[in-house]
């Protein structure tokens, strides 16, 4: 059994400890607030819960998570109490826990929510719902990660969008080979989304295609909208 936190998928681990890189300024001096309120007729409606996101991201978490496919085992991550991970726990599988600890809670981590399933003897599959308290510090966190991803070449290039996301990116890592062990090979997704960094991970010792985690991505993103 591939365990995360075992040490085995030593790619796993991301480099949260490090500042993330600024992203460009939105300049768009045409947003303002009107300096009188609308007329009555002219009030939009407002948003039902299906349209709110912040609707459903301030509801349980989990019940955002997809769901474990038929045919699969749990297979819950260290430190889960309930399909939740406090920061500590979360921290963990950073390569630096103290320094990713201090940045999350820095960045006003909220709370995560992780589902993770087994299938067969050795692949594995986890979610995690990253969520902070503003969309700021969640398209920080993203960026940040996605930027270690590359800049320390844990993956062979800057990976392929997530169709709808705007800013998410899935990759496939070099397969680590060590000897006496399998083969591990890694596939992974991250994007943003309002509030919340979607952290997906697929271990095996078999081959991932980039259309595995590509779709599994994009029903997660289905999840959020």
């Amino acid at each position: 059994m591939i365990g995360i936190s075992a040490g085995t998928a030593v790619g796993y681990k991301v480099q949260a400890d490090r500042p993330a890189t600024p992203l460009s300024a939105l300049n768009q001096p045409g947003l303002a607030y009107p300096a009188e309120p609308l007329p009555k007729d002219e009030v939009p409606e407002p948003l039902s819960a299906a349209e709110d996101r912040r609707v459903k991201s301030d509801g349980d978490l989990r019940k955002l998570l997809l769901a474990k496919p038929k045919g699969t085992r749990t297979f819950a991550p260290w430190g889960a109490v309930g399909r939740w991970l406090d920061t500590a726990a979360y921290a963990r599988d950073f390569e630096s826990p103290g320094g990713a600890f201090a940045k999350l809670t820095e960045q006003d981590l909220r709370r995560v929510a992780v589902v993770g399933w087994m299938q067969g003897e050795h692949k594995e599959t986890n979610i995690r719902l990253v969520q902070f308290w503003s969309g700021q510090s969640a398209m920080d966190s993203a960026h940040a990660q996605q930027g270690n991803l590359i800049n320390t070449h844990r993956v062979g290039d800057d990976g392929d969008p997530v169709k709808g996301s705007g800013n998410g990116r899935y990759y496939l890592y070099p397969v680590e080979r060590k000897a006496g062990f399998l083969p591990m090979h890694h596939a992974r997704a991250i994007f943003q989304r309002g509030d919340i960094v979607v952290d997906i991970n697929i271990l095996d010792t078999k081959r991932i295609s980039k259309g595995e985690i590509r779709l599994l991505a994009e029903r997660q993103l289905e999840r959020l909208s």
